[in-house]
């Protein structure tokens, strides 16, 4: 997958996007807020839990000229539905100020017999062959939060970030073997919003995203979204359990080369805050 270079160069702009940010941070203070909330008086919040989306990925990669086939990791590849690990962590060194940051590790293995012919990287896998391989993809987030409303009861804040994306892929049959790989940052901005309808019952909601359209001038294009709804439940202010709903897009397009990565599905998360 030939993605390097509209990577790199939506790289630079996730950069210029968090510099611009950093000076926006307050020094480490303590809050002084006249009701706050369960859960809304803490400098440092640890979340861990898991994932189960249900994955719709196409992917199609070039070499010598040749054309690659759009492989469905489902339905050519046959790879199963899976959970995985997310781990989220936010300081707060002010009450309108937070740095974020978030880990996925999302790998899918595939063995299968192949119902079709396909070309990946230039190569030819034969109809009836045995594939085996994995398409990993290491989805972090690194980014700035500022809420410029912020109530006992809610706030609505601003995010500018940079997705860090290692996509990589590999087939392997009987007679051929290929591998191919892609990583670097993309920028991304959004909005964040939160509401509690009891003291200590939150509904939170965000949105980023970039969009890099097709044009005339270049024969590359791309796109990032994060969707993100969750309801979080505070036993203490240290302690919480959040559950939610997660969409993620990535999609590329570089000369013949094309990736459709789109992840839905349901997760829930242990929280805990200091």
């Amino acid at each position: 997958m030939k993605v390097r270079r509209i990577l790199h160069g939506l790289g630079a702009a996730g950069a210029l996007l968090l510099l611009a940010a950093s000076p926006a941070a307050a020094q480490y203070t303590t809050f002084n807020q006249p009701d706050p909330a369960t859960g809304e008086k803490y400098h440092v919040e640890l979340a861990f839990g898991l994932w189960n989306p249900t994955p719709e990925i196409i992917f199609s990669s070039e070499q010598f000229g040749i054309p690659g086939s759009d492989i469905s990791l489902q339905e050519d590849l046959d790879a199963a539905k899976k959970t995985f690990r997310d781990f989220r962590l936010v300081l707060r060194p002010a009450r309108k100020h937070k740095f974020r940051a978030e880990y996925v590790p999302i790998k899918y293995e595939v063995d299968t017999v192949l119902r079709r012919s396909i070309i990946f990287n230039g190569n030819l896998y034969q109809v009836g062959l045995p594939v085996q391989g994995a398409l990993k993809w290491d989805a972090w987030r690194f980014g700035y939060e500022y809420d410029f409303i912020y109530r006992d009861r809610g706030f609505l804040g601003i995010i500018a970030e940079a997705k860090y994306t290692h996509v990589s892929a590999d087939l392997a049959s009987p007679l051929v073997s290929e591998f191919a790989e892609a990583r670097a940052p993309i920028p991304a901005l959004g909005l964040v919003g939160r509401g509690y309808l009891l003291p200590n019952l939150a509904i939170t909601g965000e949105f980023t995203g970039f969009r890099l359209p097709e044009s005339d001038s270049r024969d590359y294009s791309g796109r990032y979204y994060d969707f993100d709804i969750y309801a979080t439940l505070n036993f203490t202010n240290n302690v919480g359990v959040t559950g939610g709903y997660r969409r993620l897009t990535l999609g590329y397009q570089v000369e013949n080369d094309f990736g459709d990565f789109r992840m839905k599905g349901l997760y829930v998360m242990g929280v805990a805050r200091f």
